[in-house]
């Protein structure tokens, strides 16, 4: 009952900044991508030298009246950040800004996998690189950042901790591991299996409720969702997320600005890149990386973030110009 509650405030506050953001004149959001953005970078600098730490990582951020972390508003501020920036420089566009582009998106990545949190670094990469695609950056140069993260990839590998290696190695053959990295994806794939097509009910779930399967109010919620309603219920979630995909996707298509069009998109996209790499991770088919499931996972500043973004879609919504017939 006491997550009941807490996620009850969380969403509460949530819903604040949410509406808060969507009734803020448009102008203010493009006035403060950049000092978002600086304050995210300083936050997050703040967490790498005096952040707590739990389970080896140090990701949050006790500011004694709130407790954060910072790495989450950076999914809103970094997009809102690039977007700001090549509305200004729209005129002007050439490959050094989108360089100048690529380390102001490459910064805070590297800051969140310092911390470290593979899941939200590669979510927050997600969210500024679909920023750089649909302002135009050539397939050439899209083509050249791909090889070469190919290429990098066996020295970032050695960056990776041991934990993370693990568990993307035991992606193949999670039995290899069955107590240990392991563990997580069988428990979650036999509660999915066993919810069958109708599910088992709400809270008849013996996967969730007898705790074989961990975190299953945040990380793997979706596999608790799976367990007690089933393939329909699932099917229903799926549904709500390509709603909110196309909506988002509509609004971004009539935004009234680059700054606007750039900015949904980008946060359209990356809501859905969660649900996936959620779901990805929780029937097997991705590593473990600590993702939560939008709107449904136990969670603040996960709750604020998404909410938060929806406000920003429902402000690009409201300030849309009229199309003259």
């Amino acid at each position: 009952m006491s997550k009941v509650l807490t996620q009850a405030k969380n969403f509460g506050l949530a819903l604040v900044l949410m509406w808060v953001v969507a009734r803020a004149p448009l102008g203010y959001l493009s006035r403060l991508a950049m000092p978002l953005y600086l304050l995210a970078i300083f936050l997050l600098v703040l967490t790498a030298l005096i952040g707590d730490e739990a389970k080896g990582a140090q990701r949050w951020l006790d500011l004694q009246v709130i407790r954060i972390q910072p790495s989450e508003l950076m999914k809103i501020a970094l997009p809102l950040m690039l977007a700001w920036y090549f509305d200004r420089y729209e005129r002007v566009i050439s490959p050094k800004y989108y360089l100048i582009a690529t380390l102001l998106l490459l910064a805070p990545v590297i800051l969140i996998l310092k911390q470290p949190d593979l899941g939200t670094s590669i979510l927050v990469f997600t969210s500024g690189f679909f920023v750089l695609f649909f302002a135009g950056m050539s397939i050439r140069v899209l083509g050249f950042i791909a090889t070469l993260s190919i290429l990098v990839m066996p020295f970032a590998w050695g960056m990776l901790e041991p934990y993370q290696q693990t568990r993307v190695l035991t992606l193949l053959n999670p039995a290899s591991d069955p107590l240990g990295a392991g563990y997580h994806t069988i428990q979650s794939t036999i509660a999915i299996g066993s919810g069958g097509f109708l599910g088992k009910g709400w809270m008849q779930g013996t996967q969730a409720q007898l705790n074989f399967l961990p975190e299953g109010t945040t990380d793997f919620v979706f596999a608790v969702l799976g367990e007690e309603f089933g393939f329909i219920g699932v099917l229903v979630i799926f549904l709500a997320y390509l709603a909110l995909l196309w909506r988002g996707l509509q609004i971004a298509r009539l935004a009234p600005s680059l700054f606007s069009r750039l900015a949904a998109v980008s946060i359209t996209l990356t809501f859905f890149i969660y649900a996936f790499v959620n779901v990805g991770m929780v029937v097997g088919l991705l590593p473990i990386v600590g993702v939560p499931l939008p709107l449904i996972s136990f969670g603040g500043s996960s709750a604020a973030t998404v909410l938060i973004g929806i406000g920003i879609l429902m402000n690009f919504r409201s300030n849309r110009r009229l199309v003259q017939t």
